[in-house]
């Protein structure tokens, strides 16, 4: 029988990593040994912190109503198939697979938990996979159109994928914010007209000149639920406002008086878990799945991969995300 390590949230900021059996996989099932897991920065850190509302069901179905301490939670793992059952094609063994799973040095999955990983593409790429899906699944449902002036608040790693795969677009400006000197350095390298600090001298004002003076389409990545009000004073009359963040148990007090009330603008709700009713008729996970892999071998995003721990360390990287999160872009968990 093989022994796994699985990492557990506990209670508010403390977490341990488990040794639990696991039984040799069924005649359809596959045992993985997983290579690398990348940490989220939004969801997971809300589940670290205690502020996740209680009856959360979150987007991958790994999480249901009540959770409570203590819980096994992540959504990027990348693997290798080490063993299958013998109703499976032999061929998966020694393969590169995707599964949405927790932190954990092994698992059990069936074909339909896990995607092959296509030629050429490294660990390290393929674990930010659920993330670019997210990022394609806000470009879709901001629906850049050409000429359009957008700014995207927020360069974590949604916020930078969802930038380059703006970028892309013929835009006439594209122009970020982000409150940490290296994300705002990320976002630069991408090419955008500016990355701003939201807490610089006359942030707005800056952000108005370059925008001419305002925003057409507006994203809300941040995770700052004050953020939005910036947001919506920086998008102009009939603009969209796609709100990306997952704010948890954090309230978001909006100014919504004064020009809001004639400005006809849309705030959007966009969330990865289903598809935009208007698109629902001709996309579908699957089709999103694979535009998201071949904007990963453009993107190439394992560049921002700015720390990796042994799950050994796991509480020492959720101390940084925590404390220092202006030191970090993407942290992994690395099994090698």
């Amino acid at each position: 029988m093989t022994k796994r390590r699985t990492l557990y949230f506990i209670a508010p900021k403390q977490v341990e990593v488990r040794e639990e059996p696991l039984p040799a996989p069924l005649p359809g099932q596959m045992l993985v040994q997983t290579v690398v897991s990348a940490i989220s920065s939004g969801s997971e850190m809300l589940i670290y912190r205690g502020q996740f509302p209680p009856d959360l069901v979150d987007e991958h179905d790994l999480l249901s109503s009540g959770l409570g301490y203590p819980v096994a939670y992540g959504y990027a793992c990348v693997g290798r198939v080490i063993q299958s059952g013998k109703e499976l094609d032999p061929s998966w063994e020694g393969r590169l697979v995707f599964s949405f799973q927790p932190h954990t040095s092994h698992f059990l999955a069936t074909p339909v938990d896990v995607f092959p990983v296509p030629d050429g593409l490294s660990p390290d790429k393929a674990a930010f996979l659920p993330n670019m899906e997210t990022a394609v699944n806000l470009v879709q449902d901001g629906a850049p159109i050409l000429g359009e002036r957008v700014l995207v608040f927020g360069q974590g790693v949604i916020g930078l994928l969802t930038t380059a795969l703006l970028r892309e677009f013929p835009l006439e400006k594209l122009v970020s914010v982000d409150s940490y000197a290296c994300r705002r350095t990320a976002a630069s390298a991408l090419g955008v007209s500016a990355c701003l600090d939201p807490a610089g001298p006359d942030f707005a004002s800056v952000a108005r000149g370059l925008l001419e003076p305002q925003a057409d389409l507006t994203y809300e990545l941040s995770g700052n639920p004050r953020a939005l009000d910036d947001a919506i004073a920086l998008t102009r009359f009939s603009g969209r406002v796609v709100i990306g963040s997952w704010y948890g148990e954090k309230r978001a007090a909006l100014d919504l008086g004064g020009s809001f009330h004639r400005s006809r603008i849309r705030l959007v709700s966009s969330q990865v878990s289903s598809i935009a009713p208007e698109l629902s008729g001709r996309w579908d996970r699957v089709r999103r799945f694979a535009v998201a892999w071949s904007a990963l071998k453009r993107v190439c995003p394992e560049k921002w991969i700015t720390q990796r721990f042994p799950l050994e360390r796991a509480a020492q990287a959720y101390d940084l995300l925590d404390k220092s999160p202006s030191e970090a872009i993407q942290v992994v968990f690395d099994y090698r």
